[in-house]
């Protein structure tokens, strides 16, 4: 029930006793006697009933409050119904930690929730299977002081958590880790690990896979080769059927023999390793790309221009630069009708180094640009079929640019052309050495 203290109740109470008081003192006459003895009667009942306020709130387990009456029974009233609100409301909080709690012990992942100073707070039962950390034990303790390994302690200081990091478990040298750390509320961080060695053999299969069926591809296709050119060039005439069916089993060689080379050089650019790489001089790289796909361009004669306005190196695997940039030059040809014009560039933007190819050539339509990098997809099968396309250009590019922190930028809009510009990072990982 709600109580209401006003003043000037406080007032007219207070002086309804003192009137009581003073007529029982006119009465025998000792006024002021009488006056003083009911002071001190409503200082030592209040000051009983604030003891007792004390009592209960600093010493006794009770969850009842002392009873009275009066203005003290209303204030314990008001606290009993304050404290049933707050152990209410702690009840439902602790209903939806126990919740949280649950939910986070379900996850297949190891769950760590840090402090913005990476101090540990929060950790599941994975955490302590897969990180060896354990909670509450490592309570406040800073997760790089717990997890030493050194591309660990690299990712946090770059700050830049877009992308997870790959690192061994600490627990068991077997287990392949991918962690990510992201926001959580505006004070805390949340990292995630998940167990990804599965995966990881997967694709190591599948990329031996391809690697040594186009390995094994090789030998038949060059035999095949050989003996139509054999043919072909021999001096015996053949009726114009044979000699179209030929010149059909040369073709489909010679798109076989450029699809088993691009599974090849995809195959060879996912396994390179750091050792290999060095300072790239991209300027003679360029210029060495445009005179070697000059043959390319005999038959539809492109106005090629080159640009060249840095003289900025990438550090990185020159071979894997040079099929990333030749293969961005041979689709501005294979895609931009005849006598068109294509424009070649390597420049700085914005403390980055740009190098760029535009054409003025067909375009490509909106709901194609989400997926030219994916393996195998082409955007016209039958043109592409007719060009030589295999749909692994823009796939071998994606995994070299990713080997050298770098993006891949598309702009392009159907029937006013395209460009294709791959943007180096300065600051990712020091890739640049003048």
């Amino acid at each position: 029930m709600y109580f209401r203290l006003s003043f000037r109740n406080i007032i007219y109470r207070l002086s309804l006793i003192l009137l009581a008081s003073a007529l029982v003192g006119w009465l025998f006459n000792h006024v002021l006697l009488v006056l003083l003895a009911t002071s001190l009667t409503l200082l030592v009942w209040h000051y009983h009933h604030l003891f007792q306020l004390i009592d209960w709130l600093w010493k006794s387990k009770s969850l009842s409050p002392p009873q009275a009456k009066g203005v003290w029974g209303h204030l314990y009233d008001g606290l009993y119904r304050q404290v049933k609100q707050h152990r209410t409301k702690q009840k439902q909080l602790n209903e939806k930690i126990r919740r949280f709690r649950d939910g986070a012990e379900a996850l297949p992942d190891a769950a760590l929730m840090l402090s913005k100073e990476l101090t540990i707070e929060w950790g599941n039962k994975k955490a302590q299977r897969l990180l060896g950390i354990r909670w509450p034990d490592d309570l406040s303790q800073r997760i790089d002081n717990l997890l030493r390994a050194p591309e660990f302690t690299e990712y946090l200081a770059q700050e830049n958590f877009e992308s997870p990091c790959m690192l061994t478990s600490p627990i068991h040298t077997e287990v392949k880790l991918e962690i990510r750390i992201m926001a959580y509320g505006s004070e805390h961080v949340l990292l995630l690990a998940r167990d990804v060695s599965n995966i990881q053999r997967l694709e190591e299969m599948r990329r031996d896979f391809v690697a040594n069926v186009s390995h094994e591809l090789k030998t038949p296709l060059t035999v095949v080769r050989g003996y139509v050119e054999m043919i072909q060039a021999s001096e015996e005439t053949f009726d114009p059927v044979w000699q179209k069916a030929f010149q059909t089993i040369e073709g489909q060689v010679s798109r076989m023999d450029r699809l088993v080379s691009q599974l090849l050089s995809l195959a060879k650019v996912e396994n390179n390793s750091d050792d290999d790489r060095q300072t790239v001089d991209m300027g003679h790289l360029i210029r060495t790309l445009i005179d070697e796909v000059s043959w390319l361009n005999q038959e539809k004669q492109h106005q090629i221009t080159l640009s060249i306005t840095t003289d900025v190196n990438v550090f990185g695997f020159e071979t894997e630069l040079k099929s990333a940039c030749a293969n961005l030059l041979s689709n501005a040809i294979a895609y931009t009708p005849a006598k068109g014009n294509i424009q070649v560039s390597w420049q700085l933007v914005d403390n980055k180094a740009v190098f760029a190819v535009k054409d003025d050539g067909d375009g490509i339509k909106p709901e194609h640009l989400n997926r030219l990098t994916e393996r195998f997809y082409r955007i016209d099968r039958s043109r592409s079929r007719d060009t030589g396309g295999s749909g692994l250009g823009l796939a071998i590019v994606k995994h070299v640019l990713h080997h050298h922190q770098a993006e891949l930028v598309i702009n392009s809009h159907w029937g006013q052309g395209s460009e294709f510009a791959i943007y180096f990072d300065q600051t990712a990982l020091s890739a640049f050495k003048s």
